[in-house]
């Protein structure tokens, strides 16, 4: 009986420890920045989805610097983190990095925002939203709009995102595939406001200096430009949203309040509460689970006629 109990000891003194089997996966996660209220969302939802998860998040804000977040992510491989997630600043520059994450065989997750590479197996999938389509809904909105007068030729504006990043890219694409539809619609000026208001404003200002031909629609790639263009446009005298027909993308707070205002006339969404997904898909992409190679969401569009409806509806 004692030769048993002394068998039984011994077998559980070679058993790792509860805290062992226990211990928490571990995210590396590389923000852009804080530029948006989008952004800042964004952030909220990926922090709070990893502490429900039990997943330890070491957090990095780029600051909308390409060379932090390769820094950050080296960081992260040094520290031997399960699995690495980031919103890449722009598109292109991210093999060396990801083939050091590759070769450290830690798994990559894109979020918000793709990238161009050589070998499409340095990264496991992206979720986030199709920005291409985001731009189409953005310019079919207006299609229809224009369908009312269609004779009348309308001259656009443009507020283009941070230069190189996919949602810039991809938000002017889609919205030229389709207004191409109807050659009355023109865009006759087209500039980076780099996704924040004071840049957005300050861009619009020089827009409307520019009294060569007048200015009737303006399509901003995200409503913190919008809502910097609009105090823009009223200081200039002109009433935004009137005068000047204004649509954005991303459906935060901020632009339900400018559409209830009657400044802004629509938004098309871009969902930032993309923490639970992600949390969901960095276990199952750690324990090596078969994961689908894109993750998007369902968006809507809405025009000023529901903004009072919506807006108490908002989560961010």
């Amino acid at each position: 009986m004692k030769l048993a109990r002394r068998a039984l000891l011994a077998a559980a003194l070679t058993l790792p420890a509860v805290g062992a089997l226990a211990a928490p996966l571990v995210m590396g996660f590389s923000q852009v920045g804080a530029e948006s209220e989008w952004r800042t969302a964004n952030t909220a939802s990926i922090k709070a989805a990893a502490k429900a998860a039990g997943i330890t998040l070491k957090f990095a804000d780029a600051q909308q610097k390409q060379e932090n977040q390769v820094k950050a992510l080296r960081s992260f491989i040094a520290q031997k983190v399960d699995v690495i997630a980031f919103s890449p600043v722009v598109e292109s520059g991210w093999d060396t990095v990801l083939k050091e994450a590759q070769k450290a065989r830690i798994p990559v997750i894109l979020t918000d925002r793709a990238v161009k590479v050589s070998d499409p197996s340095l990264y496991a999938t992206f979720i986030g939203s199709d920005f291409v389509e985001e731009g189409r809904k953005a310019a079919r909105w207006l299609l229809e709009r224009a369908a009312r007068t269609p004779n009348a030729a309308l001259n656009i504006v443009e507020l283009q995102g941070t230069v190189g990043s996919a949602p810039a890219i991809d938000r002017k694409k889609g919205f030229e595939e389709v207004i191409q539809a109807n050659p009355r619609l023109q865009i006759i000026r087209s500039q980076s406001g780099e996704f924040t208001r004071a840049k957005g404003k300050e861009v619009m200002e020089s827009f409307l200096k520019q009294r060569d031909k007048k200015i009737d629609v303006l399509y901003a790639h995200n409503d913190d430009m919008a809502i910097g263009a609009i105090q823009a446009i009223e200081e200039a005298g002109l009433k935004p949203g009137v005068d000047i027909a204004i649509i954005s993308i991303d459906g935060v707070r901020g632009a339900f309040e400018a559409m209830k205002a009657g400044k802004l006339n629509v938004t098309v969404e871009c969902n930032p509460l993309l923490g639970p997904q992600l949390m969901a898909l960095a276990r199952d992409v750690v324990a090596k689970k078969p994961v689908a190679r894109r993750v998007t969401v369902e968006e809507g569009v809405f025009p000023a006629e529901v903004a009072a409806r919506e807006l108490p509806k908002r989560k961010y």
